[in-house]
């Protein structure tokens, strides 16, 4: 069986929702919820969180993440790509005798994926031969069959390419080509797509089909409120905590 860790990516600085990874969703932190899961799990040989502030890693390590360093500043900023982050911090547990044939990115924003979410990823992407990673995606809501290009009083059709007398911004939904839509629900990679292309997705994904629940991310103060909402009234539940609500001494 290859060895798999969980990156739980949780930086700070969020302007969006402010101290995002922090904020109190049912009763733990937002980043509380993906260690949980990542944990429950039992897949992984090890959960790490990735933060740059002492703060956020008191939290991760109260909930039973390793957090063997502080991210750099410099792959922390809300324009860093996630391959900075995971590149450095796969390098410096390499260089400490610490190698994992694969990585599970986990993100904080999606709260109520569960600990089955990512072992059915897991299972589909064993099972799978000759992808490099595996991402998951849900079927779009508002399809690019109908999204314009705006170039001043002009717009063209993003996707020109349906036939001339029935062009797609002009069909109904159902009669339009299938699509999906990433979310930041978990990615799995192997980490030689790291360490031999550095990217974190390499070049054959394969998807991984994520229904409402397990897609749901926060994104903004919207998607917020629906999070809260969703949970007050039942409909989503979150993975469940043993340890009790974080309180940061200082």
């Amino acid at each position: 069986m290859p060895s798999v860790v969980a990156l739980i990516p949780a930086r700070s600085g969020s302007t969006r929702v402010a101290d995002k990874n922090a904020k109190p969703l049912g009763g733990h932190p937002l980043m509380a919820y993906a260690i949980a899961g990542a944990r429950a799990s039992g897949i992984f040989d090890a959960v790490i969180c990735s933060t740059d502030t002492g703060r956020l890693a008191r939290i991760a390590h109260h909930y039973g993440a390793e957090i063997p360093f502080l991210r750099p500043a410099e792959f922390a900023t809300s324009t860093s790509p996630d391959i900075e982050w995971v590149d450095d911090l796969l390098k410096r547990l390499k260089a400490e005798g610490r190698t994992y044939d694969c990585f599970s990115i986990l993100r904080p924003t999606s709260p109520f994926r569960t600990a089955e979410t990512t072992k059915r990823a897991w299972s589909e992407f064993l099972a799978e031969e000759g992808v490099d990673s595996l991402r998951a995606v849900e079927k779009v809501t508002q399809h690019p069959g109908k999204m314009w290009v705006v170039r001043g009083k002009r717009m063209l059709p993003l996707m020109p390419l349906a036939p001339a007398a029935q062009p797609w911004h002009s069909t109904q939904m159902a009669a339009l080509p299938e699509l999906y839509v990433q979310n930041a629900s978990l990615e799995i990679a192997w980490s030689r797509v790291v360490f031999d292309g550095l990217n974190i997705a390499g070049v054959t994904v394969m998807p991984f089909f994520t229904d409402e629940a397990e897609g749901f991310d926060i994104n903004n103060q919207y998607d917020w409120d629906y999070a809260e909402a969703a949970v007050a009234q039942g409909k989503f539940k979150l993975p469940k905590i043993s340890e009790m609500p974080f309180i940061d001494h200082k």
